[in-house]
């Protein structure tokens, strides 16, 4: 009797719980974390979510009797729980740490709880961890059977849309009051229902929805679970089907796969309000499963069409390659053949296949390995190409002796790294000797120019001596001396030309022009050639202008005088019947310029980028007198001029004739100095 007095003035545990409640719950937490410091955790720490619910509970029982504790508050702490993957042993110790705390909180605080409230106390907690731990159980069970008949739908390896709803199949025959359920994938800037089954499974399927629309478009955006206590009347839910189905409860959840959202799935009850914490959890190990499976399946499709796309480009290579006019191979870092075309196979006279795998020097016989592996060697180790090297040897397709151009250059992965040696291979045979008989043929002409040229001046002379004498003899009739001046003018002509084809003959041969300096007066020049040519035509006026006193300067006067006879004589050839031709020398600091003016047609626009080509077309002449010529008298001017280290250019315009002007340096400036 003294022992129930003294219990019954202890403290009611329903006021203990309430009065301690922040107090219990920081040692709670304080506890968890102790123990998390000595076992290292597989997951963050636990969070205090349904603890406060529960010591409310506890407080209301141990006032109102076993019937006021909330049975789904076990329930929602086993699917927390299980959704975060927490084992029967992590649920056990939770409510271990919570019933240490109580009674060391009561220890500390020296105070007796109500007689027989403890008792009760520990009754309730057993109550709440066996529901708990019973619920975590089943629906452990219920979920890990789900999973294995999961897995039985993907034993016949079906596509994804019909994997997708067996899964969603499999979803509906386990948790009863689920009516419908679909998968949504993202597909651009939608989502797309590609799996459906129960209710409006015909009206869904292949429905788009825009991200951000419909409680599905928010959860693809947010990457949040989404929950309506009733579709068919909610306003969030804008997808039709689903409210004339007249549905209740709508959940769904994002499917994700890393940071990547796929799309969303979700399920429907025609029935009921909410569903149970059970089914929320089967709906997510679905549901991951279902993201599982569609990662897989889109890895395998890229895998699929990286692996087509890698052997069509493999296909074109080796088209290419069988079809390429060149010899191709590429071999690895120790000379190993990888690939090779048939021409290349044909030279070294072995099957394409034989070479796949084969060193260089195994498939190469003769003295052409040494400088191909000494190359190849050079582009691996320098890891620079290496160009435009000739290899010559007997050629076994062929049957003769043949050249080759071989470039050798590296083969690299995108990111730099040296993957081996690649080479082409050209057959340049046919080339070699076009050029050897193009250079025969050159030969062959310019030595006949150079020949023709020296024979015929010879005879020339004494032609043209022979006119000097008889132009010089007494009695000569008018008729006579007319002849005799078109004798003297034609081998005159003649004499240019064939200067002009000798001088041509030793540029190209190779010598080139050759000049003798000279410290020589421009005026006294320019004047005495004028004068030969006023002789040989005197019914043309050819005069000539003088600007500055100091025309002095170091020039070959025969070359001097060879451009101005030709630039006059050209003049002539175009100029008006009866008009002057003018040459004009203009005095400068470092040059002496001559300018050759004649009054007639202005030159074609479409002959002035060739003017100063050897043997250019020249344009048919528009009257008898003018006479055709070979087209060498301008590029001997441009040659000699060169050699002087002078310029020669033209201006040409209707009514103001046309005009040569040439720049003469007076003395040649260092090659340092010279104008490229």
């Amino acid at each position: 009797m003294d022992e129930q007095a003294r219990g019954g003035s202890g403290l009611p545990a329903a006021e203990f719980l309430r009065a301690n409640h922040e107090a219990l719950l920081a040692d709670w937490q304080q506890a968890v974390m102790e123990h998390l410091s000595r076992v290292a955790p597989a997951r963050q720490p636990w969070l205090l979510d349904h603890l406060p619910e529960l010591l409310t509970a506890l407080a209301d029982a141990m006032e109102q009797g076993p019937e006021a504790l909330d049975e789904q508050l076990g329930a929602a702490h086993a699917a927390a729980r299980l959704d975060a993957g927490f084992n029967l042993g992590e649920v056990a110790r939770e409510y271990a740490l919570l019933r240490r705390c109580i009674l060391h909180r009561l220890e500390a605080r020296g105070q007796r709880l109500r007689s027989g409230d403890l008792t009760r106390l520990e009754e309730t907690l057993d109550r709440v961890v066996t529901r708990t731990m019973t619920l975590l159980w089943d629906t452990k069970q219920r979920i890990l059977q789900t999973l294995d008949r999961m897995a039985e739908a993907t034993l016949d390896g079906p596509d994804m849309e019909t994997l997708l709803e067996r899964l969603l199949t499999r979803l509906m025959e386990t948790a009863l009051t689920v009516d419908t359920a679909a998968v949504m994938l993202l597909e651009g800037d939608a989502l797309v229902v590609r799996a459906a089954v129960g209710l409006t499974t015909d009206e869904v399927k292949g429905l788009r929805v825009p991200v951000g629309l419909d409680v599905s478009g928010h959860a693809a955006l947010e990457r949040k679970p989404f929950f309506v206590r009733s579709a068919a009347t909610d306003p969030r839910v804008v997808v039709e089907p689903l409210r004339r189905a007249e549905l209740r409860a709508l959940y769904g959840l994002p499917l994700v796969d890393g940071e990547r959202v796929l799309g969303v799935a979700y399920m429907g009850s025609r029935t009921a309000f909410a569903f149970t914490h059970s089914d929320v959890v089967l709906f997510h190990a679905v549901a991951e499963r279902a993201s599982a499976h569609i990662a897989q399946t889109e890895l395998h499709a890229r895998e699929h069409a990286a692996r087509n796309e890698a052997e069509r480009s493999l296909a074109l290579l080796d088209s290419l390659l069988d079809a390429a006019p060149v010899g191709i191979a590429f071999l690895d870092p120790d000379l190993r053949y990888l690939r090779i075309n048939g021409m290349l196979a044909r030279l070294n006279n072995k099957a394409v296949e034989a070479h796949r795998g084969r060193t260089l020097r195994e498939m190469v016989r003769g003295g052409a390995v040494a400088p191909i592996e000494q190359a190849l060697r050079r582009v691996l180790e320098t890891g620079q190409p290496v160009l435009d090297s000739l290899l010559v040897g007997p050629d076994p397709v062929r049957g003769r002796e043949g050249t080759w151009r071989a470039d050798y250059f590296p083969v690299r992965t995108p990111d730099g790294a040296l993957l081996g040696v690649g080479c082409t291979v050209v057959d340049i045979t046919d080339h070699k000797r076009a050029e050897v008989a193009l250079e025969q043929a050159i030969d062959f002409r310019e030595e006949l120019i150079a020949v023709l040229g020296h024979d015929l001046r010879n005879p020339l002379h004494a032609v043209n001596a022979s006119a000097f004498m008889l132009g010089k003899a007494p009695g000569l009739d008018p008729a006579a001396r007319r002849s005799v001046d078109r004798i003297r003018k034609a081998t005159a002509r003649m004499t240019r030309m064939i200067n002009d084809i000798l001088d041509f003959a030793r540029s190209r041969l190779g010598g080139g022009i050759p000049v003798a300096r000279q410290h020589v007066n421009m005026v006294e020049l320019c004047q005495g050639m004028l004068d030969e040519l006023q002789v040989v035509y005197p019914e043309r006026p050819l005069l000539l202008e003088v600007h500055g006193d100091d025309l002095w300067g170091e020039w070959d006067p025969d070359r001097v005088t060879q451009v101005l006879g030709n630039l006059v004589v050209n003049a002539l050839q175009h100029a008006k019947s009866g008009t002057p031709v003018v040459t004009a020398l203009t005095a400068e600091a470092v040059d002496v310029v001559m300018r050759v003016r004649n009054e007639g047609d202005p030159i074609p626009p479409e002959l002035l980028p060739h003017l100063f080509d050897p043997f250019k077309p020249s344009p048919p002449p528009a009257k008898s007198t003018k006479q055709r010529s070979l087209g060498l008298g301008l590029y001997i001017v441009s040659e000699i001029v060169q050699v002087h280290q002078g310029t020669v250019r033209v201006e040409t315009s209707a009514g103001r004739g046309t005009t040569f002007t040439v720049r003469w340096p007076r003395v040649p400036p260092p090659r340092a100095y010279l104008t490229p």
